[in-house]
């Protein structure tokens, strides 16, 4: 009899309360917060369609930013990455925020990929000039290896940020967190 007890209170336990207002997002727009369990026991912020449909547009926009920065030499491509980190918070808790998320990540691992790619084929090119003046072939044959794995880098670096705009654009458009 006890035992029916303790499961009444806790399944009572368990229930949201769908009256508190959202923290951080304006009243006018949502009337008030739920929370939403998933399977895995995580809670998701359940946000108004019109903000929704918002930030969906939104993040329309910083990916076909990202798109453009390839034929403007790479000059709008801190414009997305401004935008990502000035609406980041509004997302929070919803499967929107994946997005953000998504291509905050690629920016800064590209960012840091094609450096690299860039220092090794540097290195690599100014080792080979000064291998072909000193006359010495292993020099010369060293720094084309490293040049030519620091192109390796840069163009992995490229491909992959390519593959993560799509793949990230195609998960936006289907509506669906990316994974």
């Amino acid at each position: 009899m006890d035992n029916n007890r303790d499961i009444r209170q806790t399944s009572k336990l368990q229930e949201p309360d769908l009256k508190i207002p959202v923290s951080g997002m304006d009243s006018s727009r949502l009337q008030h917060s739920q929370l939403v369990t998933t399977g895995m026991g995580q809670s998701q912020l359940v946000i108004s369609k019109q903000q929704e449909e918002a930030l969906i547009r939104y993040n329309h926009i910083t990916y076909l930013l990202y798109v453009l920065s390839y034929f403007t030499a790479g000059l709008l491509w801190i414009v997305p990455i401004i935008m990502n980190y000035a609406r980041r918070q509004q997302a929070e808790h919803t499967w929107l925020a994946t997005h953000f998320d998504w291509q905050i990540k690629t920016f800064w691992y590209s960012i840091v990929f094609a450096v690299i790619g860039i220092v090794m084929a540097v290195i690599g090119l100014g080792g080979l000039g000064l291998g072909v003046f000193s006359d010495s072939s292993n020099v010369a044959l060293g720094s084309t290896g490293l040049a030519a794995l620091g192109g390796l880098i840069f163009l992995f670096s490229f491909i992959w940020q390519i593959y993560r705009i799509v793949k990230g654009w195609i998960a936006l458009t289907d509506k669906r967190p990316v994974q």
